[in-house]
């Protein structure tokens, strides 16, 4: 009679889909101890600059956006760009020249895209792999957030600032449209979405629509010496 083999143990597979469930809840975990921390407007006032990747040094957008990130470091604050060409690279290059001896920095948060390589005037570049960690890198970040011509993704920033805005996720951080083609959203929005009741008229009073970068400033200066007060405030409570 032969003899029984000895039972073989099997080696399961590793159940791939709870594996990545758990792995999410321990990112949003994770994500939701950051949200605790201290906020980064009581030690640095910082500006998100967005637009398109595609215009170049010569195009009026690219100066305009220069000499608002130039005006914004002799003010005091960081620049944050996501760190490619085109307008990013505008902001980014503004901040460098007017820095001189002054502490601010500029801040470059990339994303995997073939075209869009780091741009030379960041001081500090964080390489993302996926848009979600970009967002919201920008939004820890940043305490005011200025948008310029763009396509698909400068849109895509800008509405997830607003709906952050909207439904009180952020409060008090400027959201600034500059120039005319953002009329055209606004005009759609009114006449789409406020129309259906799908969104409420307030909700458009989260954004302020100007029509040059110059306009801009007051609108970020005001919110920066709010910042800075808030700042002193803090800290003289703290040492009572």
């Amino acid at each position: 009679m032969k003899p029984e083999e000895p039972e073989k143990k099997v080696r399961r597979s590793p159940d791939v889909g709870k594996i990545i469930d758990r792995t999410i809840v321990r990112l949003w975990d994770t994500l939701e101890e950051l949200e605790a921390l201290t906020p980064a407007e009581l030690r640095f006032y910082r500006v998100a600059v967005f637009g398109s990747a595609r215009l170049k040094s010569g195009d009026q957008e690219y100066e305009d956006v220069r000499g608002l990130a130039s005006s914004l470091t002799l003010m005091g604050c960081d620049i944050v760009t996501g760190g490619g060409p085109g307008l990013m690279e505008a902001a980014n290059e503004g901040a460098a020249i007017s820095r001189g001896t002054r502490k601010t920095r500029s801040f470059g948060l990339t994303i995997a895209i073939p075209y869009e390589k780091a741009n030379p005037y960041v001081d500090s570049v964080t390489a993302h792999r996926t848009f979600f960690s970009r967002l919201h890198h920008f939004v820890r970040m940043s305490q005011a957030f200025v948008i310029f011509p763009g396509g698909i993704g400068t849109a895509l920033e800008l509405l997830m600032v607003w709906q952050l805005l909207q439904v009180k996720h952020m409060k008090q951080h400027p959201l600034i449209l500059v120039g005319t083609m953002w009329n055209g959203l606004i005009d759609w929005i009114q006449q789409t979405m406020v129309q259906h009741g799908l969104v409420s008229p307030p909700d458009l009073d989260v954004v302020s629509v100007v029509a040059s970068s110059d306009e801009a400033i007051p609108i970020i200066r005001d919110s920066y010496e709010r910042c800075k007060e808030e700042k002193a405030n803090a800290h003289a409570g703290a040492g009572s």
